[in-house]
């Protein structure tokens, strides 16, 4: 029985538009704790076929409570409200099963400020598994990284380039990187400072390019813009 779970979870993970499971009829059928799921079962969970188009966690649950022919005890966090969810197709699964599966097909890394963070959401339960348990929804995804302001004074650079050419070769550093989400820069003409907003790994960039830029200027000019660039760091 543990081998049939098995691989009815495997296929339910395949790269495909829906999650799919092996046809079989809605019954009442023993089943094996869930891989991954350490917490006990009630080995008589209402089975069910499932055809979820893809939609909300509220409108998962009311899919659920249609299929299955019973009430489904579920909390949905308000931020967690809109979030589109992928569709299902399922045969013969049980809630527990199903949540399984869309807690492993929802997993993937995120390359963020800082680091590589897993994301994944699901159905969670704290008690025994039931067909009274009470689920929430729970969303893993990394925290958003607060945005910081830096000044960087271009007079020095401005004897050689126009503003125009800087902030273009900043901006096309971001897009060649894919950045969806750059910082905001604006240039303020009275003090010739570039205001620069955003994630701190991301105006990194500035930096590198204000550098480049003082490597072809003359030794005094190169000194200026140095010092410039160290200023807007602090």
């Amino acid at each position: 029985m543990k081998k049939i779970i098995i691989t009815l979870l495997s296929a339910g993970l395949l790269p495909t538009p829906a999650v799919l499971g092996q046809p079989a009829q809605q019954r009442h059928v023993p089943t094996q704790a869930i891989i991954g799921n350490p917490l006990p079962q009630d080995q008589n969970l209402v089975q069910f076929d499932l055809n979820f188009p893809g939609g909300t966690p509220r409108q998962l649950v009311e899919a659920i409570e249609k299929a299955s022919g019973k009430p489904l005890n579920a909390v949905i966090p308000d931020e967690d409200a809109d979030l589109h969810l992928p569709p299902l197709k399922m045969r013969a699964v049980n809630v527990a099963e199903l949540f399984a599966a869309l807690s492993q097909a929802s997993s993937k890394q995120i390359n963020v400020s800082g680091g590589t963070y897993n994301s994944s959401y699901s159905f969670q339960t704290a008690s025994e598994i039931n067909d009274n348990s009470v689920w929430w929804f729970q969303h893993f995804k990394p925290a958003i990284t607060q945005p910081e302001c830096r000044f960087y004074q271009l007079a020095p650079y401005l004897e050689t380039y126009k503003v125009e050419d800087i902030t273009t070769a900043i901006q096309t550093g971001w897009k060649m990187l894919g950045e969806k989400n750059p910082p905001t820069i604006s240039f303020h003409k009275d003090t010739k400072l570039l205001i620069a907003v955003g994630e701190r790994s991301k105006l990194q960039l500035i930096d590198s390019v204000l550098q480049q830029l003082a490597q072809g200027k003359p030794q005094p000019a190169r000194e200026a813009s140095a010092k410039s660039s160290e200023a807007a760091k602090k």
